[in-house]
């Protein structure tokens, strides 16, 4: 029986390098799982429906005048922003309240938001009705 020693050689600077390139190569395999996984916040929740698309309504009184702002929207854009039954007696008593309104809507189809509109100083309170009878037809179209 004779039994043939086999020595195999190892030098260690090869060892060294074959730890460090599977150091580098776990570490990369971690660092591409960390940037392409999903964020938990968004991942699931986030579909891009802001609104339920349709015309939503809210009223607002002018001097015993009841008037209709109507807001059309699809799933994540306001699209338009006007008064429904706007007549010539109301436009004659207040001649601002067009242009205000206009404003509003312009800043509003800008930013997609209700936040940041600044107020006419012509018309301030006007402004801030017709803001509020706006977010309150918002608040209706939008996704539960």
């Amino acid at each position: 029986m004779s039994s043939r020693t086999k020595i195999v050689v190892l030098h260690m600077k090869e060892i060294i390098y074959t730890a460090i390139f599977a150091a580098l190569g776990i570490l990369l395999v971690i660092l591409l799982f960390i940037m392409f996984r999903p964020d938990k916040d968004t991942a699931g929740t986030d579909t891009g429906k802001q609104y339920t698309p349709g015309i939503y309504t809210s009223s607002l009184t002018l001097n015993n005048t009841n008037l209709e702002v109507e807001v059309s929207v699809d799933e994540s854009r306001i699209n338009s922003i006007r008064f429904s039954n706007l007549d010539e007696t109301v436009t004659t008593m207040f001649p601002l309240i067009q242009p205000a309104i206009e404003d509003i809507a312009e800043q509003v189809y800008e930013t997609q938001s209700l936040d940041d509109v600044s107020l006419s100083e012509d018309t301030p309170y006007t402004s801030q009705i017709i803001l509020d009878a706006i977010k309150e037809a918002v608040e209706k179209a939008a996704v539960q």
